[in-house]
């Protein structure tokens, strides 16, 4: 008797390469989609928090000719960031570059406690950027590509830290743990209304994206004694003042001319080495 058995699991694709960006249903994010789209050999993915806002912004790129894949992803959320991990294990076997570029920022002006402020801040953009990249950064692939979109806010925020918060986000051997207890003090300080007189600036975006460079380099280093000989690279980079929903249009960058550094530090050619572990604006290294 011949027996007859059906596989429902997805069809595998181990041998097409991926790259995935978070938070790409507008701004930034989608310029970077964009410029995937045209400029990477393999399938793109645009995620959203909103599936609704995802598949429009899908949609809005179909019209141009692209064709980015969607899904969701909100990376404040832990089973959101495991489902998004278990689809690109199953599917692709892995990812070939992440841009973890998700994030959020309070209009200046606006009349909400600098507390609460700094929750969702630090929340989404170093809490919610660590989680991703927990879970994500061991699919990447050999000759990966890891790009997490900082500021160079972060950079004139280190200047305002104290002498010793300087030390600390500058010491080669801060651990993702000590930076994410340096992380919280500031969240306890704000709450406390006396973080300006425990050495913090007076910018708790400023502060997430601190973490989000330091992390950037904590990661890298992490690599390089883990996965040494993989030609894996991961830098932060800085988009420059663009105009979007948090920078209003004052700002001098298009959207798809800030995805420029993002882009480039994505598609760094195979057999390069630098920059790694770097915070990177207009395609430049910053020294940190």
């Amino acid at each position: 008797m011949v027996h007859f058995y059906f596989c429902s699991c997805a069809v595998s694709m181990a041998g097409v390469r991926v790259s995935v960006v978070t938070g790409a249903n507008k701004g930034v994010g989608l310029a970077v989609v964009r410029a995937l789209c045209k400029q990477f050999q393999g399938d793109v993915y645009l995620t959203a928090r909103n599936p609704k806002l995802g598949k429009e912004a899908v949609q809005a790129l179909n019209n141009e000719g692209l064709s980015p894949l969607f899904h969701q992803l909100d990376i404040t959320d832990q089973t959101s960031i495991q489902a998004l991990r278990g689809f690109l294990k199953e599917k692709y076997g892995g990812l070939d570059v992440l841009i973890n570029n998700a994030g959020f920022g309070f209009r200046a002006g606006n009349i909400i406690p600098f507390a609460t402020q700094a929750e969702t801040t630090l929340k989404i953009n170093y809490f919610g950027t660590r989680d991703v990249s927990n879970e994500l950064l061991p699919l990447i692939k050999p000759n990966g590509r890891v790009v997490n979109v900082s500021s160079m806010v972060s950079h004139t925020a280190l200047a305002k830290c104290s002498n010793e918060l300087k030390e600390k986000f500058r010491s080669d051997t801060i651990t993702e743990d000590e930076l994410t207890k340096l992380m919280e003090k500031f969240l306890e300080d704000a709450k406390n209304g006396d973080y300006l007189e425990k050495g913090w600036p007076n910018t708790n975006y400023g502060v997430s994206k601190i973490g989000v460079t330091v992390l950037s380099k904590i990661q890298a280093r992490q690599l390089e004694e883990t996965r040494k000989g993989e030609g894996i690279i991961l830098n932060a980079c800085c988009p420059g003042w663009v105009r979007t929903d948090l920078t209003g249009p004052e700002a001098p960058k298009s959207p798809d001319e800030g995805a420029e550094t993002p882009v480039y530090l994505a598609l760094l050619p195979t057999g390069v080495e630098s920059p790694y572990g770097e915070l990177v604006h207009e395609k430049e290294v910053v020294p940190w």
